[in-house]
């Protein structure tokens, strides 16, 4: 087999497992992860239920795939946000326009996360959550730089409610300057 032909089926492979977890996003989105079956999900990615096992071990990976991957997503690129500014003050404003930016193109797994985290397997609830709350310490490194004076718990509280205002975008649908009204309540909630 030849490096090309290798490259190839690797891709089309990538791209059936990408297809699977976007085709879970929505159908757990509307219908709940216990309302799903493995034969659901082939069919929405085009492919038979069995097929799916050759991506994951089953529905309960996919669920894991799908959260545990998008919290890995957003701490590793709340990371890059951070690391790619020069000042607290812009790297809170970035922080905000990519956690916005996160919310508008993933409504459905904000949905799925709401719902469905307890329907993780506990080690992967967990891995969730400790990305989770490695996200919200970025959100934190950054406050406590522009606001010295506050706790900690504070600045938690903050980035939390935060992440309540722009991930309510799932629940309130889209008008043209819903970028720009979530960016200016974030900023005002967190520098109030």
């Amino acid at each position: 087999m030849t490096d090309s032909t290798e490259t190839l089926r690797s891709r089309a492979k990538a791209d059936r497992r990408s297809a699977l977890l976007e085709a879970a996003a929505r159908l757990f989105s509307e219908r709940g992860f216990d309302r799903v079956s493995i034969e659901d999900l082939g069919a929405a990615a085009g492919v038979s239920g069995p097929a799916v096992y050759r991506h994951f071990r089953g529905k309960q990976a996919v669920l894991a795939a799908l959260l545990v991957g998008v919290s890995e997503g957003l701490y590793d690129g709340g990371q890059r946000v951070v690391d790619t500014q020069t000042d607290a003050a812009a790297a809170l404003r970035a922080l905000v326009a990519f956690h916005v930016d996160f919310a508008l193109a993933n409504p459905r797994v904000i949905r799925v996360q709401d719902r469905d985290l307890d329907s993780l397997a506990e080690t992967d609830r967990h891995a969730v959550r400790a990305l989770q709350r490695a996200y919200v310490e970025l959100w934190v490194d950054v406050l406590s730089r522009i606001h010295p004076e506050a706790a900690a718990g504070s600045l938690r509280t903050r980035a939390h409610a935060t992440f309540g205002l722009i991930n309510s975008t799932p629940h309130t649908g889209h008008s043209s300057d819903m970028r720009a009204i979530l960016e200016r309540m974030a900023l005002g909630a967190l520098n109030s």
